[in-house]
C-alpha cells in the first residue's frame, strides 16, 4: 500500500543512482540495507507532480505509467495452495522510479531520468521458508518499462502482462535460479475498488503527501510456482493494488501497518495504520470492507483498532509485529491475524516484513501484512 515510500529509501540507499550505469542490466550494486524513518524525511525533487486532489480514472491509460509523478508500483500478494493442499505465498512488486522530472537527454540510448525495481518473494508455509529476489535496471534501450495498452511492465525477464484495454487474465511471471512464478489471475466477480477520498488516498496533513490509489482484492490466480527444481502447479486468490506518488513521511511518521484479509466468508478488509514515532495509529490511517458483490464501506481510523500480540525478532534485534487482533466493531469483526510463519522479512536494499497471515476469530480467512519502520 505504502510502496512509494520504500522506492524512495531504495533509491537514496543506492547512493549516486548513475551507479545503476556501472552495473549490469537487471543486477543492481549491494546497497546497505536501511529503515524507513532514516531516510524518508527527504522530499521528492519539487518537479514532479504531487497527489493533491481526487481525480478521475481514466483506462486503459492509468493501469500504465505517471512518469510526471516520483513513485509508482504495480504490486500483487496471494495464498495459494498446490494440487496436493501445500500452501504458499507470493509477493510480485515492480516500481518505477523517477530520478529527476522530465525526459532524458537524446544524446544515448542508455540515459534515464527512470529507474525500476522489482521485489519477487515465495513464502512456502509448510517449510517455514521465504525465499526472496530484487532486481533493479534503467528504463533505457528496453531493459525495463511500462506501457497501457495493453498493459505491459517489464523488469527484464520479469513481467506484467494484461490482455488489451480490458486489462483481464493478468499474467504475471519472474524468475531467478533459485525461484519462479508463473500465474493467470482472472477478475472473478469483484469490481475495481477506488480508494480514499475519490481514488486520493492521503498518508499526511501535507497538501502532497497522498498517493492516488485503486485494488483489485481478489483475483481468481491458477499457475505454477517453482522453488529450486521443484514445480508446482497452484491456485488461489491474489490482491493487486495500484498506486503513484511523490510522498514523504512527515516528520512525526516512523511507518505503517498494512492489512489485506481476504475472508472466507467472500469480504475482503484492507486496513492500514499511519504510524507516529509515539507509536499510535495518525488521524489519516484508514481502510475499506469490500463486500461479496463489491460494494465497498470506508473506514476511518475511530473505525478500528489494531492491537500487537506477538513480535518476532530478525537477526538484527528488531522486533517485527507478526501477530495482531483487529476489531472494526460496528462490523462485527473481531479478527486474530496471524502471521503463516515468522520469519518473512524483506532484506534487500530495504528492511520491511511482509508475508502470508491466517485469519481467525469472528471470522476466518488469509492475507498479507506488511510493517515497515520498526527499529531497535
Amino acid at each position: 500500500m505504502l510502496r512509494g515510500f520504500l522506492i524512495a529509501l531504495a533509491v537514496a540507499s543506492l547512493g549516486a543512482l548513475g551507479g545503476c550505469d556501472d552495473a549490469p542490466p537487471g543486477r543492481p550494486p549491494d546497497p546497505p540495507g536501511v529503515r524507513v524513518d532514516q531516510r524518508m524525511g527527504t522530499t521528492p525533487d519539487p518537479g514532479f507532480e504531487r497527489a493533491i486532489q481526487p481525480r478521475a480514472f481514466e483506462f486503459p491509460r492509468d493501469h500504465g505509467a505517471h512518469p510526471g509523478f516520483a513513485t509508482e508500483w504495480w504490486y500483487f500478494t496471494g495464498n495459494l495452495q498446490s494440487d496436493n493442499g501445500a500452501r504458499f505465498g507470493y509477493q510480485l512488486t515492480l516500481f518505477r522510479i523517477g530520478l529527476k522530472p522530465g525526459p532524458p537527454a537524446r544524446d544515448s540510448a542508455w540515459r534515464a531520468t527512470q529507474m525500476y525495481m522489482g521485489h519477487l518473494a515465495i513464502s512456502d508455509i509448510g517449510a517455514r521458508r521465504h525465499h526472496t529476489a530484487e532486481r533493479f535496471s534503467r528504463a533505457a534501450a528496453g531493459l525495463a518499462g511500462a506501457e497501457s495498452t495493453p498493459l505491459r511492465v517489464w523488469l527484464g525477464p520479469w513481467s506484467i502482462r494484461g490482455a488489451g484495454s480490458g486489462l483481464f487474465p493478468l499474467h504475471i511471471s519472474a524468475q531467478t535460479d533459485e525461484i519462479a512464478i508463473d500465474l493467470s489471475l482472472a477478475q472473478g466477480a469483484k469490481p475495481l475498488v477506488v480508494q480514499g477520498e475519490h481514488g486520493l488516498s492521503r498518508k499526511a496533513a501535507a497538501a502532497g503527501n497522498a498517493s492516488y490509489y485503486y485494488s483489485y482484492t481478489r483475483l481468481p490466480t491458477s499457475g505454477e510456482i517453482r522453488i529450486g527444481d521443484r514445480r508446482r502447479r497452484v491456485a488461489g486468490n491474489s490482491w493487486f493494488d495500484r498506486e503513484w506518488s511523490s510522498s514523504a513521511l512527515a516528520a512525526d511518521q516512523a511507518g505503517w501497518d498494512w492489512f489485506a484479509l481476504q475472508l472466507d466468508d467472500g469480504r475482503d478488509l484492507m486496513i492500514y495504520r499511519m504510524r507516529g514515532k509515539d507509536g499510535r495509529a495518525q488521524a489519516f490511517s484508514s481502510g475499506v470492507l469490500v463486500g461479496t458483490d463489491g460494494a465497498v464501506q470506508t473506514l476511518a481510523v475511530d473505525d478500528f483498532r489494531l492491537v500487537q500480540t506477538r513480535t518476532w525478532r530478525n537477526a538484527d534485534g528488531v522486533d517485527y509485529p507478526v501477530g495482531w487482533r483487529v476489531t472494526v466493531a460496528r462490523l462485527g469483526l473481531d479478527l486474530d491475524v496471524e502471521a503463516a510463519f515468522d520469519a518473512q522479512e524483506m532484506r534487500h536494499a530495504v528492511h520491511y516484513w511482509e508475508g502470508a497471515v491466517a485469519v481467525s476469530g469472528s471470522h476466518t480467512g488469509v492475507g498479507y501484512l506488511e510493517a515497515s519502520g520498526y527499529a531497535r
